[in-house]
């Protein structure tokens, strides 16, 4: 009987040895995780903004280290790019200016002209020659010989012209105008005439030019222009 229960009670006796030794070892694995930092926990939005910080990062190393092509604007030069107004009278690049006829005073050529039936050609001239030097009032001669090549005499009204408007200012010319009663002095087609001129140097100092030309009856210049040349001292 005291067998019985003396088994019993080693029974128990056990099971609370069994339960006391699962407790304390439980405490102690409890107190060795009591000192230790608690691993984190992971926040999703944390998670997602450091994501977004990577991105950013990796486009803005790209940004840089891929430079961007610049094309340059096309610059437009101004300087010197005044409003010139047109100048009318001045030649511009490509065109041929119409030559315009400059009027010569008194409407007499320089060269042999002619008017209408009325022609004249040079073929000689006296007396002192071009360039020759004179003293002041010094009296001499000058001749020049014409050959009528028109279709009409020279009668009447016609004249060997004196040209004050080409000639030196302070020479004293004059014409020889044709008389009607003189038809020895008239020059018939063909034929030449020489005209004789009595003539007197300027008093003053200088070198002078006079000019003749051949006069129709009408007043119209013809023929060749003729001058002679003194110089006075």
């Amino acid at each position: 009987m005291k067998s019985t229960i003396f088994g019993g009670l080693t029974m128990k006796f056990g099971k609370s040895i069994w339960l006391t030794g699962f407790l304390l070892s439980a405490v102690l694995l409890s107190s060795c995780n009591i000192g230790e930092t608690p691993a984190p926990t992971e926040d999703p939005g944390a998670i997602q903004t450091q994501a977004f910080e990577i991105v950013l990062t990796q486009s803005a190393l790209q940004q840089t280290q891929i430079p961007t092509a610049t094309l340059p604007l096309p610059t437009i030069d101004l300087s010197g790019a005044t409003n010139t107004p047109f100048a009318f009278n001045t030649q511009q690049p490509g065109l041929t200016p119409l030559s315009l006829l400059t009027p010569t005073v008194g409407v007499v050529s320089t060269v042999t002209t002619k008017n209408g039936c009325n022609d004249g050609t040079y073929l000689g001239e006296g007396g002192v020659t071009d360039g020759t030097v004179l003293a002041p009032n010094k009296d001499f001669s000058k001749s020049f010989s014409i050959q009528n090549t028109g279709t009409c005499a020279w009668d009447e009204g016609y004249s060997f012209a004196f040209v004050t408007e080409f000639s030196t200012p302070g020479f004293q010319g004059y014409s020889i105008v044709l008389p009607k009663d003189k038809p020895q002095d008239y020059t018939k087609v063909g034929a030449s005439q020489t005209y004789v001129l009595k003539l007197t140097a300027p008093k003053e100092p200088g070198t002078y030019k006079a000019y003749w030309k051949l006069k129709d009856d009408a007043g119209n210049f013809f023929g060749p222009l003729v001058w002679l040349e003194i110089v006075v001292k």
